[in-house]
């Protein structure tokens, strides 16, 4: 007769359990999860005392971590009634603190103001529709020691020698290896003699020599084309950091021009104090 009705408690008692999780109530901040001598913690205290977690705890389940933190808050509630009034030192940390939290706040919704998907678009179009990036250009080039070096290779190279294999035998640049290929570059990417040499070429050609502080060059051009703007994808990161850099800078500005502000400069004061932690302790 026992073991019959304990065959029958297990599906009630998973019964049970299953209408009492049904049966709570939605969590908000608001709710109190302890409260300790009338101080009274929430999930909000939770949610953000797990935010400042390691990066190794932030992947467990959420029922593998409320129990510690519940208990941490706890214990920092008995721990913190037992000091009793703050100390200097806790007082002037708690204003950086709050100064700090009540700048973030303040910026953050500045930027969700500003950096909208209207705005990234139109800085995006603004800066990259309809305007003339330039071209960019792919050419090798063969680099020695002397002039007469240049010369005696234009002269190998108009006979029918191959420009790739010249660079890897004679080339003491570092592209030598790889034929003397230098890949795509914008103007300026280049020292000037260098960059007018390429730019006074057409495609296919070959350069005289060209004198520069590494050494002289023999150039061919292999390829001109025009730079393509970069999608929007590739570039809303950085627009929507403009964006916000913009916005930040002015708003401070423009408080600081409304407001009175008499700080100490460098030269007014003895800036070694920064040095000096033992201050705290005075």
């Amino acid at each position: 007769m026992l073991l019959k009705t304990a065959r029958w408690l297990a599906p009630l008692a998973v019964v049970a359990s299953l209408q009492g999780a049904h049966a709570q109530d939605a969590v908000t901040a608001e709710t109190v999860l302890a409260t300790v001598d009338g101080k009274d913690i929430t999930a909000g205290h939770l949610l953000l005392m797990r935010a400042q977690l390691p990066q190794q705890y932030q992947n467990l389940p959420p029922e593998a971590l409320y129990d510690g933190l519940l208990q941490q808050a706890i214990s920092q509630v008995l721990l913190g009634n037992k000091a009793g009034e703050l100390g200097p030192v806790a007082k002037l940390a708690l204003e950086n603190e709050e100064r700090a939290l009540l700048a973030n706040s303040a910026m953050r919704e500045l930027v969700a103001a500003a950096v909208t998907p209207e705005a990234i678009q139109a800085a995006y179009d603004e800066t990259y529709l309809g305007q003339d990036a330039g071209n960019e250009y792919s050419a090798a080039h063969i680099l020695v020691e002397s002039e007469e070096e240049a010369r005696a290779l234009i002269a190998q190279l108009n006979d029918g020698a191959d420009f790739a294999a010249l660079a890897a035998e004679h080339s003491t640049g570092p592209s030598g290896p790889n034929g003397g290929d230098l890949g795509w570059f914008a103007e300026g990417a280049m020292v000037k003699p260098f960059e007018d040499a390429v730019l006074a070429l057409e495609a296919g050609q070959v350069s005289a020599p060209v004198e520069t502080q590494f050494g002289w060059h023999v150039i061919r051009l292999n390829g001109v084309r025009a730079i393509e703007a970069p999608t929007l994808e590739e570039v809303q990161g950085d627009i929507a950091n403009e964006i916000q850099r913009t916005v930040i800078d002015a708003e401070i500005e423009a408080l600081r021009e409304a407001a009175t502000v008499d700080s100490k400069a460098v030269t007014d004061i003895d800036a070694g104090f920064l040095n000096n932690p033992a201050l705290l302790d005075e």
